[in-house]
């Protein structure tokens, strides 16, 4: 029982850390449960909706980098044909997009890593994802969690444009030195804005 109440106070105290990290808590356009978005591409437009009720932090997360305009003039950085698309992670100009901390992993929500599903892009460490994210070019449970490892939390989906998002992922991709990446589309994809659609 002892190491039972010790796990769950240990448990309380990595939320508790991993919210006082991240963005403000107050909630961003509290009266959207379900907020939509337009994300304004070089070659046209995607609309998303998010999941509030499932992934709470992430969209909130999201939605005040939305607010901040962390997303306009972002590129493109990394595609992988029939599997992800990914950007937030960078500015056209290369530099880096600046994040209001790091999210606590929401991957057992009960959203799948399915095709069109957003999702969270992180490193190694569950809990690291700031403002890269990715969507889904076709079901990958091997993102979902399991029984072993923490996966990658979804938190909403492509409504209109995927049809776009399938046109992007046939670019050609190679290694860009000056960010240290593969898989970069050799002519950039921007991202000139993304807004919430009231």
């Amino acid at each position: 029982m002892k190491i039972f109440i010790q796990m769950i106070w240990l448990y309380g105290l990595l939320i508790s850390f991993y919210l006082s990290a991240a963005c403000p808590t107050e909630q961003a356009y509290p009266d959207a449960t379900y907020p939509e978005l337009t994300v304004v591409t070089d070659l046209g437009e995607v609309v998303i909706e998010l999941d509030r009720s499932r992934a709470p932090l992430s969209v909130n997360h999201f939605l005040h980098l939305v607010k901040e305009e962390a997303f306009d003039n972002n590129l493109v950085h990394r595609v992988v044909a029939d599997y992800v698309l990914q950007t937030g992670a960078f500015k056209t100009d290369l530099s880096t997009v600046k994040s209001c901390g790091k999210l606590f992993n929401e991957s057992g929500n009960g959203l799948s890593n399915d095709r069109g599903t957003l999702a969270m892009a992180r490193y190694d460490d569950p809990h690291s994802a700031e403002t890269s994210f990715f969507i889904n070019l076709k079901d990958n449970s091997n993102l979902n969690p399991n029984k072993k490892t923490w996966g990658y939390t979804v938190f909403g989906y492509v409504v209109s444009g995927m049809e776009l998002v399938d046109q992007m992922a046939q670019v050609k991709t190679e290694f860009n030195a000056e960010l240290g990446a593969k898989d970069v589309p050799v002519k950039p994809i921007k991202i000139l804005s993304v807004r919430l659609n009231q």
